[in-house]
C-alpha cells in the first residue's frame, strides 16, 4: 500500500487545484503561483543539475515575505516544465517544508521520482495531485483506452510529463497495469494498480533493480539511440518475466524512450487478469501433489 504520507502530499496539491477553481484540465501552476504572489523565472537552458529552486527572500523595507520559484529549461517540454513549478509548490505548500529547506534562503530541486529523499517525493507527489488532481483526472481517464496511447493522450490534455501522467494513470486506473521507468539495465522505480498489486504472487519490481534480460525493454535500451530518438516499441511478454513469479499470463509491454530525459518509459498492460481464488485452489492442488516422505 502507498506510504500516507505520500498520499497526503498528494491530496494538498488536488486541494490546492479545487481551492484555485480549476474545473477542467489543464491545471496551470504558473496562473496559481502568480495568485500566491510568487515570482516565476525560468534557470538558463545550461543548468541541468537541478529541476527548479525555491527562493525566499525577506523584503527589509516592508518586513514581508517575498517567494520566487526558477524551473529548468534544460529540457524543452512544457511538460516537464509545469511538473517542476509544480513540485516547488510542493515545498512551498507542504507544512514545514519552507522551514526545513529554506535556511540558506533557497532549495534546490530534482523532481521526477528518482530520488530517497522524503521532502523531494511529498513535493512529486504533491505536483502529481496538483497538475491531475483525481476530481477531472478520472473523467479524463474514463475516456480514453489503454495503454501508452491513452497516457500520452493524457499527457497532452494535462499538459504534463509523459512519465508523470504514467505514474498518475497507473495509481487510478481500475486495470491491471505497471509502468516502470529504467536507464540502460537498470529499473529505476515501478508503480502498479490497485488491480494488479492485489495479486499477492508477484514480486514488486524495486528500484535499481536489472531490468529483464528477456525484456523488450532490455533489447531496447542496448541503444542509446532508441531512447534519445523517442523510439518505441511493443510485444508479447509474461508476468513471469517481469514479476518473478510463476504466472505465465501473458502481458502487453509497450517501450517509449523519453528524449532529453535520457530514459525509457514501459508500459505493462494485461488484458486478462488471473482471480486470486484460482490461483489459490492451483497452488493448493500443486500442493496437494507434491510426495510426503515420512523421516
Amino acid at each position: 500500500m502507498t506510504e500516507i504520507w505520500k498520499m497526503n502530499a498528494t491530496r494538498l496539491g488536488e486541494k490546492l487545484a479545487k481551492e484555485q477553481e480549476f474545473t477542467s484540465l489543464p491545471v496551470d501552476p504558473k496562473q496559481i503561483a502568480h495568485t500566491l504572489g510568487i515570482v516565476i523565472e525560468p534557470l538558463p537552458s545550461d543548468r541541468t543539475s537541478v529541476s527548479g529552486m525555491l527562493v525566499y527572500v525577506k523584503n527589509e523595507n516592508t518586513g514581508n515575505d517575498i517567494f520566487g520559484i526558477k524551473y529548468a529549461t534544460y529540457i524543452d517540454n512544457p511538460g516537464f516544465q509545469n511538473f517542476s513549478i509544480s513540485h516547488e509548490l510542493g515545498h512551498y505548500h507542504i507544512p514545514g517544508h519552507p522551514q526545513a529547506l529554506l535556511g540558506n534562503g533557497y532549495h534546490e530541486s530534482r523532481a521526477g521520482f528518482i530520488t530517497d529523499d522524503r521532502y523531494e517525493l511529498e513535493a512529486d507527489h504533491f505536483a502529481a495531485g496538483l497538475l491531475m488532481p483525481g476530481y477531472l483526472f478520472d473523467k479524463a481517464l474514463n475516456e480514453v483506452q489503454s495503454g501508452l496511447a491513452a497516457i500520452e493522450k493524457l499527457s497532452n490534455q494535462c499538459e504534463t510529463s509523459l512519465t508523470s501522467t504514467a505514474i498518475r494513470y497507473a495509481q487510478r486506473s481500475p486495470d491491471p497495469v505497471a509502468i516502470i521507468v529504467s536507464e540502460g539495465p537498470i529499473t529505476l522505480y515501478c508503480f502498479m494498480s490497485d488491480e494488479l498489486r492485489e495479486l499477492k504472487e508477484l514480486n514488486w519490481i524495486k528500484k535499481n533493480t536489472p531490468l529483464p534480460r528477456n525484456s523488450h525493454t532490455f533489447a531496447f535500451n542496448q541503444s542509446e539511440k532508441n531512447v534519445a530518438s523517442g523510439a518505441r516499441v511493443d510485444g508479447a511478454a509474461t508476468l513471469s518475466d517481469w514479476f518473478s513469479c510463476d504466472l505465465n499470463y501473458e502481458v502487453y509491454e509497450e517501450v517509449i524512450g523519453l528524449g532529453g530525459y535520457g530514459k525509457t518509459l514501459t508500459v505493462l498492460s494485461v488484458e486478462e487478469l488471473p482471480e486470486q481464488e484460482d490461483i489459490d485452489e492451483e497452488d493448493e492442488l500443486i500442493d496437494s501433489w507434491k510426495p510426503k516422505f515420512k523421516r
